[in-house]
Formats: C-alpha cells, sequence, structure tokens
C-alpha cells in the first residue's frame, strides 16, 4: 500500500481511496455527534447552503463553525464539549466547517472516501484494510493556512504507521496536536468557545469502533458510522 498527501488546494486531483483528516474539530465532533445517535451527516461547504438544507430537511440540526465559531441559525457548533452529551438520536446533521467539509466536496475524483480523526484511527484503518486499496491519499485539511495543520498531518502519519503494521506510542501524535497552531485558543482560558476539554476529547485515540465513510446521493455527501 502506497500513501499520498493533498491539501484542499489540490485534492480535487486525488483518485481512489481517500481519507479526509480533520482533527480539530469537525471530524472528532462528528464521530462524537454519531457516537450520541447521529443518523447521518451530511457535509456541505458554506453556511447558506447548510442552512437551506436544514430548513428543507424534518428532524436535522445545523452544526459547524466559521472562524471557530458557531453561525447564527446553527444548532450547535464545532466543539466536542458541546456535543458529547447530547442526545442526538435519530438526528440528521447538516455540516459545513472551514477545512473539513470543504475538503470532503472538493475531493471530486474520490472513489471511496472517509473522513478522519484521532477518534475513529484503528476503525478507519480497519475498515479500509479490507477494502485493498493499492494507494491511499489523505487529505491534510488544516493545511489551508501557512504553519496550520500539523495536527492532521499527525493523525495522518499515526494513521500511515497503522496501515504499515506498527504499533506507534500515541504520545508524541497527541502532542502534535496541542503544540498546533490551532490548538493556541483551547489554551487560552480567555477564549470561552474553544474549550480546553476540546482538545482532550479530539485527541481520545479509538474512543469508536465504527468508521466514518462518505457516499454520494442523490447529488449530495452523506457521511455514516460503518463498523469496520
Amino acid at each position: 500500500m502506497k500513501f499520498h498527501y493533498t491539501n484542499l488546494e489540490t485534492c480535487h486531483e486525488a483518485t481512489g481511496m481517500v481519507v479526509v483528516v480533520d482533527v480539530l474539530r469537525a471530524f472528532s465532533n462528528a464521530a462524537y455527534a454519531f457516537a450520541r445517535g447521529a443518523k447521518e451527516i451530511y457535509p456541505i461547504a458554506n453556511v447558506d447552503e447548510a442552512l437551506k438544507f436544514k430548513s428543507e430537511t424534518p428532524y436535522s440540526l445545523a452544526a459547524g463553525e466559521v472562524g471557530g465559531l458557531q453561525p447564527e441559525g446553527f444548532d450547535l457548533g464545532n466543539s466536542p464539549t458541546q456535543t458529547k452529551d447530547m442526545d442526538l438520536s435519530g438526528k440528521v446533521i447538516v455540516q459545513s466547517t472551514g477545512a473539513g467539509t470543504k475538503g470532503i466536496v472538493r475531493s471530486v475524483k474520490a472513489e471511496t472516501m472517509l473522513a478522519a480523526s484521532f477518534v475513529v484511527a484503528s476503525a478507519t484503518t480497519q475498515f479500509i484494510r479490507k477494502l485493498e486499496p493499492e494507494v491511499v491519499t489523505f487529505v491534510i485539511t488544516g493545511q489551508y493556512r501557512p504553519g496550520h495543520g500539523d495536527e492532521d498531518l499527525a493523525c495522518a502519519e499515526y494513521l500511515e504507521a497503522l496501515f504499515n503494521g506498527q504499533k506507534p506510542d500515541p504520545q508524541p501524535f497527541i502532542n502534535r496536536v496541542f503544540d498546533s497552531r490551532d490548538a493556541i485558543q483551547h489554551l487560552d482560558p480567555n477564549q470561552t468557545a474553544f474549550p480546553l476539554s476540546d482538545l482532550d476529547l479530539c485527541t481520545h485515540i479509538d474512543a469508536f469502533d465504527f468508521a466514518m465513510l462518505v457516499s454520494k446521493e442523490n447529488g449530495r455527501h452523506v457521511m455514516r458510522a460503518i463498523k469496520p
């Protein structure tokens, strides 16, 4: 198995098996939503389209962020601290974020796609192994700004180590999340919209035993939790 790395600028070229990585916080939060009972998550690139989807879809909630903050009209932000204790049983969620959902929408040539983060690491690799792809391409969504995205790169490199049959020490990878540029606001107690607890929740490796498979149905991407 070979591994390629791409980002939001070049992911439109990725083919075959594509793994879209967003640790802080889109695809960590998505996993917590599934664990709380969410039925489906529809990743969408922008807020206006997400709100339109919500207005047209019964029992749906809008989740996500702009600049890290919950947009007006959304039911949830992008924080697993907010999501982890909610009852989302049977809910349909439309998700729009600055990086993660854009990575899904822009990966237009992917044949099979998964959303990934540390909390579903082993399940993601187990699911992909069964498909035996020759190449896996990781979309490092956080690299849309210079100096950002090392938390997503760390996750992809951790997944690659698992694919290669290694048993990597998770601590150095977790440290990279806490040391990343996108963690700075969470480490500032004055930034109440960015709770420190999000960092702990997003680095809870293998918190869940499902992968997050993204399919395209009726012209829209839809994410579901799948046991490997």
